[in-house]
């Protein structure tokens, strides 16, 4: 069987990216060339690698295992490469990090830009988006998660604890009722997620303030913090976001405060590779001590 490196490369990115047109602006090449390598793999394993769904291309049963092993095989070169280039004093190439938005808008710009500038050759790039990210299509080199995945050959490292505070801006509970106890709640606008769009249970916080309609409903943690930063009502808030939100008040902290979790989740395969190890390792440092920077008493 001659199968070519170059094909599999292909195939990886149409398997991560779900689209020819995509996989081929991602490796320059043009829709139809994609479409040809693709075409002489499955002809070289006599099977379809992919099947075309009204979302894109979709992997097969064969595909997806296939995936597994030229994956194996990409993170081996990877792994060639950094050994045959030696320790160096800096971290170099494009390191991708999925995360809620929450960590994203609040934390990671701070921590990357650190470390951004102790490695100049390192490209960092920040994938912002309420959702589960595939580490085996390496839609990310690593995620942040706010619950360790039960499934998959992944690592999982807890990185560190954060609170969560009801809270609304100064001017707002100036005009409105207070808010003394959780059954004053239901006298004002409450600022949440979309009940149906909550993709982990760790998010649904407003459940545990009794509250059960939502007003101003997002799926974006920065859209929420912009409602309540005008005066939309009244939301959760995590405390290390506070800080960037002046006369933002804490309302009724002794009765609600949330504790959550965040953890590093990376592919198994990648903890051979040194270049992510330092970045892990710098990236979990680096947003310890940012959240208890930013969640010191104002």
């Amino acid at each position: 069987m001659n199968v070519q490196w170059d094909d599999l490369r292909i195939f990886l990115a149409v398997a991560r990216r779900e689209s020819l047109s995509s996989a081929g602006r991602s490796l320059k090449i043009d829709p139809a060339t994609v479409s040809r390598r693709v075409a002489r793999l499955e002809q070289a394993f006599n099977t379809p690698l992919f099947a075309k769904s009204p979302t894109g291309y979709t992997l097969t049963e064969m595909g997806q295992r296939l995936l597994t092993h030229v994956a194996r095989a990409e993170t081996a070169l990877q792994e060639a490469a950094d050994d045959m280039a030696g320790q160096t004093t800096g971290i170099s190439g494009t390191i991708r990090v999925g995360a809620p938005d929450g960590v994203a808008n609040f934390l990671l710009p701070q921590v990357c830009t650190a470390i951004a500038e102790e490695n100049p050759e390192l490209d960092i790039q920040i994938i912002a988006q309420p959702r589960i990210f595939s580490l085996t299509k390496r839609e990310a080199d690593m995620v942040i998660a706010v619950s360790p995945p039960q499934t998959g050959r992944l690592t999982v490292q807890k990185i560190t604890d954060y609170k969560l505070y009801l809270c609304a801006m100064q001017d707002y509970l100036s005009r409105h009722p207070p808010v003394r106890s959780l059954e004053d709640l239901r006298g004002h606008r409450m600022i949440g997620y979309i009940p149906d769009m909550i993709y982990d249970t760790e998010l649904d916080y407003l459940s545990e303030t009794g509250v059960e309609r939502v007003n101003l409903g997002s799926n974006s943690v920065a859209v929420q913090m912009n409602w309540i930063r005008q005066g939309g009502g009244v939301g959760i808030v995590h405390d290390f976001a506070r800080h960037s939100v002046p006369d933002l008040m804490r309302i009724l902290p002794e009765q609600i405060e949330l504790t959550r979790s965040f953890y590093l989740v990376r592919h198994a395969d990648d903890r051979r590779l040194e270049r992510l190890n330092r970045f892990a390792q710098a990236l979990c440092d680096g947003l310890r001590r940012e959240v208890m920077r930013l969640e010191r008493p104002l």
